[in-house]
């Protein structure tokens, strides 16, 4: 694994993108701190930059770059739901990049309970951005054929099966406590 996550991190470091499964489909990610990359993920998809993005980490120090330091109630009121398929909104860090905020002063974080992309994030050392891997208005991939077909050679797909979720993970405003999707 140590050869794989090497080569891995270094395409991530030249702007690479990914497609991995997570708790609900596959999702689509690259270095949070690669401008390019986050540039070549938002077009590939379609998206609007002002959407943001979401990070997922297998423990909270990996995104705690891009999260302003919190009051130890609220950083204890995350981390009750983690590892799962919770996600908060939470104040961004002064470092963290406008692309990964949309231009908002928050960003949308999660430690994953998938075993592959906890997996990818402890072998790399390093928050990953996950968005669903599909074109903007579609239906996320929900394997790696069809993240193959969806972006082809654009992106590098790490083989697995999504976890059982439904639905994508639920989101929770930090400051307020409001359900943003359940």
């Amino acid at each position: 694994m140590r050869g794989e996550a090497d080569t891995l991190r270094a395409h991530l470091r030249r702007g690479g993108l990914i497609a991995y499964p997570t708790e609900s489909c596959y999702g689509l990610g690259c270095d949070p701190r690669n401008a390019r990359a986050l540039k070549r993920l938002i077009g590939l998809k379609g998206r609007s930059a002002a959407k943001g993005l979401l990070l997922i980490a297998s423990h909270f120090r990996q995104l705690q770059p891009f999260v302003r330091r919190l009051p130890p109630s609220d950083r204890a009121r995350m981390q009750h739901s983690w590892p799962g398929p919770v996600t908060w909104v939470a104040p961004a860090s002064n470092a963290c990049p406008p692309l990964l905020t949309g231009g908002r002063p928050t960003i949308a974080v999660r430690v994953t309970a998938h075993p592959v992309a906890a997996r990818l994030c402890r072998s790399l050392g390093m928050a990953l951005v996950s968005t669903s891997a599909n074109k903007s208005g579609k239906k996320p991939a929900k394997t790696a054929a069809e993240c193959r077909r969806i972006f082809g050679a654009r992106v590098r797909v790490i083989a697995g099966r999504i976890g059982r979720r439904r639905r994508p993970s639920t989101l929770i405003d930090l400051a307020t406590g409001n359900i943003l999707r359940p």
